[in-house]
């Protein structure tokens, strides 16, 4: 059910009602060794729906930086010896701490994400309900076995020291904790650096932590395209996880290997969605459709090009241009609202850029909602009918409500285009036969494969991309490991 839009003049009150309610204007301060800090100078966070100015972060200098690192490496002296129970027990605290102001962080993730009040829900409930907790359940003992000729040999994961955390702007409450929350019950410390372009809720997440945890084992710094490569190249950065571009994560990668630092890239997608001739259209269509537009599309694992077999590509056409057409872009505050702005400006020059390539070479349109007027930042969702895949804006991924319809006659077909792109991170088959299913889902060169269903992630489950969508693993034992180093202690008996 769709809910009655409101007046402009109605949701404007609403927004500065519940911007007011969580303290939103102001400048808000950097965490560093359990104490709040500031900068020389502010950056300027926007509300993507609006334009207008939320807030200001500190555009951190290079000696605040160091001493963010310097507090880290101390800190993890005496938190690196704490039982993993213990950890957990802190860490525990800190977060029913934060679990007690999760409106507030709603309010946050609306305005400076632009999101429906669904979506900000959704995010601030997976980190505080789900990731957080589940990631704080799990451990890695010790593995004793005794290998004949060598004698008892002991298993140990150590944490590697300092982590660099560095998280994107489209869901960035959820991918900067995911990393924190795993670095830190393994016994490390951790400087994090949200975007920023949203670094609010990230902040106040700190700020609601800071006198619970040890000072020194969380630091959370803000600033412009400078910081991400002074952390990188940090001598005291022993482990990097980083979640963003593919472009920006080749240079991660480069500057980290200046000193062989650990590192875990999950970078760009362009996921492919099979659908098989048996599919039961009316089932799969509006996960089909959320699996593409989740968050305005503005997701690296969202599905970017569907694939329809020839004899239900008209069936599927048509009810996913229906579901589009029953959506309301606007407002995040507007309670119609199911799909709200891109971000930013700069993403939003991008996708206009690639909009104009597409009408020069006068592609066909399957969809395209109507462009709303004003300062916001607004796309609207747009569907390409039967592109060919080779064209730049469908083998490249596009970050935003921009996809593609395309048809395939055999599943070999399907298979060469959705395996033809640089990226590899997900993927998802759709349809009614699970030998089938399971068949194409083995075919597909993802990290993640996901039958009937895209974009669900558990804090137990492993999530990595292949090819150019990075490497190493997050979630599960997997993950876990990634913020450890082996220790093999070997004993004579």
């Amino acid at each position: 059910m769709v809910e009655q839009s409101v007046p402009a003049d109605s949701v404007s009150a609403l927004r500065e009602s519940a911007l007011a309610a969580a303290g939103v204007r102001g400048i808000f301060t950097n965490l560093i060794d359990g104490k709040s800090v500031g900068a020389r100078n502010n950056l300027d966070v926007l509300d993507p729906a609006t334009g207008e100015l939320l807030a200001k972060v500190p555009d951190i200098e290079r000696d605040g930086m160091d001493a963010a690192f310097a507090a880290a490496r101390r800190a993890f002296s005496s938190w690196s010896k704490l039982t993993w129970e213990a950890r957990r027990s802190i860490l525990e605290k800190a977060f029913e701490n934060v679990k007690a102001h999760r409106e507030e962080l709603v309010t946050l993730l609306m305005a400076e994400g632009g999101r429906p009040r669904s979506l900000a829900l959704w995010e601030v409930a997976a980190v505080l309900d789900d990731f957080a907790p589940g990631v704080l359940a799990q451990s890695l003992p010790d593995v004793e076995a005794t290998q004949p000729g060598v004698g008892r040999v002991t298993r140990h994961y150590a944490p590697l020291g300092v982590v660099v955390a560095i998280s994107p702007w489209n869901l960035p409450l959820l991918l900067s904790y995911d990393k924190v929350v795993p670095a830190l019950i393994a016994g490390n410390t951790v400087v994090l650096k949200p975007s920023f372009y949203t670094p609010l809720t990230v902040l106040r997440v700190a700020e609601l932590v800071r006198d619970i945890l040890p000072a020194g084992i969380l630091n959370v710094v803000t600033g412009g395209d400078n910081v991400g490569p002074w952390m990188t190249s940090h001598p005291e950065a022993d482990k990097i996880s980083f979640t963003g571009s593919t472009q920006t994560g080749r240079r991660v990668f480069e500057s980290a290997s200046q000193t062989l630092k650990h590192l875990t890239l999950e970078l760009g997608g362009n996921d492919a969605g099979i659908v098989l001739p048996d599919v039961d259209v009316d089932a799969v269509i509006a996960p089909i459709f959320w699996g593409m537009f989740l968050v305005n599309g503005q997701g690296c694992i969202t599905i970017k090009r569907l694939l329809v077999h020839e004899s239900r590509y008209d069936e599927v056409a048509a009810a996913l241009s229906k579901f589009a057409g029953e959506q309301v872009m606007g407002d995040g505050f507007d309670p119609a609202t199911t799909i709200g702005p891109i971000q930013n400006r700069a993403q939003l020059l991008r996708l206009q850029a690639t909009w104009a390539a597409i009408q020069k070479d006068g592609v066909a349109v399957l969809y395209r909602g109507e462009e709303i007027e004003g300062k916001g930042n607004f796309f609207p969702v747009t569907i390409l009918d039967n592109p060919s895949p080779h064209a730049d804006y469908v083998k490249l991924e596009n970050f935003g409500p921009l996809r593609s319809l395309i048809k395939y006659s055999t599943i070999d077909e399907a298979l060469a285009i959705a395996n033809s792109t640089d990226y590899g991170l997900g993927g998802s088959v759709w349809g009614r036969d699970p030998a089938e299913l399971d068949a194409v889902a083995h075919r597909m060169e993802a990290g993640t494969v996901w039958i009937n269903q895209h974009l669900v992630v558990n804090p137990s489950v492993p999530f990595g991309g292949n090819k150019d969508s990075g490497f190493g693993v997050q979630y599960g034992a997997e993950g876990l490991k990634e913020y450890c180093y082996l220790r093999v202690i070997s004993a004579k008996t």
